[in-house]
């Protein structure tokens, strides 16, 4: 599976941004999705992360309640909207797919990976 994110940029704090996830080279309904975010310096944490049909989403951390993850299985692509954003949200972001009806917030609970875009926030 390829995964290729796109959508991140530059904004201001408050703004809003929309990522996509386009996966190809597999049977997209049959993973799970997450999204992940790495800082300078930092691990890479878990977003949040949604299930095959797209009925069961998770949050974590400081971005919850910010954020919705959902997904398109006739698009193959997965979405993560970010509203509010503020300076410390500045990251690499990353989404990953599992093989797996099972969710996982763990890194290593992956198998695919995208190249990640860059969301940097200005304050």
């Amino acid at each position: 599976v390829q995964l290729v994110e796109s959508g991140g940029g530059l904004v201001q704090a408050g703004g809003s941004l929309r990522l996509s996830c386009a996966a190809s080279g597999g049977t997209f309904n049959d993973y799970y999705m997450g999204w992940f975010r790495q800082a300078p310096g930092k691990e890479r944490e878990f977003v949040a992360g949604i299930s095959w049909s797209g009925a069961r989403t998770y949050a974590v951390g400081p971005v919850k309640g910010r954020i919705t993850i959902s997904r398109d299985n006739a698009k193959n692509t997965v979405y993560l909207q970010m509203n509010s954003l503020r300076p410390e949200d500045t990251a690499v972001y990353y989404c990953a797919a599992r093989p797996s009806l099972r969710p996982t917030m763990t890194v290593s609970g992956y198998d695919y990976w995208g190249q990640g875009t860059q969301v940097t926030v200005s304050s």
